[in-house]
């Protein structure tokens, strides 16, 4: 990091902000979790360095973000907005102009699911699907790990138990008690290259580190998604996971005097087997979210280049 660091300031002598293209200056979000923190902070790197922004990084979570944006119009930028989780008022401010979705920052999104991993994928194929897990309960260890009370996914995946009739095929639901137990119980699995079964999330640094392979539910059903987010469903049915849309937005003014710097953020996409492999790099380095950036920056340009226009891929490419 110090590399980078000091990079960064040859880069701000080299090209001072007079030289830049003209940007004022420009606020964004950082949320406070880990994938969210590497976006804002290559965010940021990119727009000071290549646009000749001043950047004002502003800590905050989705629904307090959401809310300064409907009554300060502020901060200009919010990014990993996780749309599920927004409520009403965003597609309020959407729907009068004051906001603008510019583009999804994790592609396909956020990804939920069963899991087992590959190992067991590769010799039992059948457990691919969830037939073949409920026909073969003793190969994934007779166990289903569930969410820990409290969360959303522990709602879903509840209701897809009792849609599907999970017990009946010999598997025990284990709910878990924490977030911190759900991701022990993977890994300790996975290092022992023994069978597990259950629900996790990407992008998260478990995904990143172990190789593992989403069980299908069967098809997509975005009504009875919604409906199985009711812990009162009195009918539950069965549908997968769909992606969670996770935006960038920003507000209408911020598009309209940095018209440049909103056309970059619009193309700035992560893959989410990226950002996994990302946060995996991260936890295995002891990393902080700015280590994340450069390690991106500097072996990752094709990504990145895609997304600038000509002036400033060539002032990051004179730096990186």
């Amino acid at each position: 990091m110090r590399k980078f660091a000091l990079g960064a300031a040859f880069a701000a002598s080299a090209f001072p902000v007079s030289a830049l293209a003209e940007c004022g200056e420009v606020s964004i979000t950082e949320m406070n979790w880990a994938s969210a923190q590497v976006v804002t902070a290559v965010a940021a790197f990119v727009m000071e360095q290549g646009y000749g922004c001043t950047v004002a990084v502003v800590p905050s979570d989705t629904v307090p973000a959401v809310a300064s944006v409907a009554e300060n119009n502020e901060p200009d930028i919010v990014t990993e907005l996780w749309l599920n989780s927004t409520g009403d008022a965003y597609a309020r401010m959407e729907a009068e102009g004051r906001i603008v979705r510019l583009g999804a920052v994790l592609d396909p999104g956020g990804v939920e699911g069963w899991w087992i991993p590959s190992y067991l994928a590769e010799a039992h194929p059948e457990l691919t699907t969830i037939e073949g897990v409920m026909s073969n309960p003793e190969l994934v260890g007779g166990r289903f790990n569930n969410c820990p009370d409290g969360w959303g996914c522990r709602v879903v995946s509840d209701n897809l138990i009792r849609a599907m009739d999970l017990p009946s095929s010999g598997i025990e639901v284990f709910n878990h008690g924490s977030g911190e137990t759900l991701a022990t119980s993977m890994a300790s699995a996975y290092e022992k290259r023994e069978p597990w079964f259950g629900y996790y999330w990407a992008p998260t640094s478990l995904l990143g580190k172990y190789d593992m392979v989403k069980v299908e539910l069967g098809p997509v059903d975005e009504a009875i998604h919604l409906a199985n987010g009711n812990q009162d469903a009195p009918d539950p049915k069965v549908s997968d996971f769909p992606p969670a849309a996770v935006l960038t937005s920003v507000t209408a003014d911020f598009q309209s005097r940095e018209p440049e710097v909103a056309e970059m953020l619009a193309k700035m996409t992560f893959a989410t087997d990226d950002m996994n492999g990302l946060l995996a790099w991260m936890d295995e380095n002891n990393a902080n979210a700015d280590e994340a950036a450069a390690h991106f920056l500097t072996t990752m340009p094709d990504v990145w280049g895609a997304w600038l226009n000509d002036d400033a891929r060539a002032r990051l490419a004179n730096l990186l």
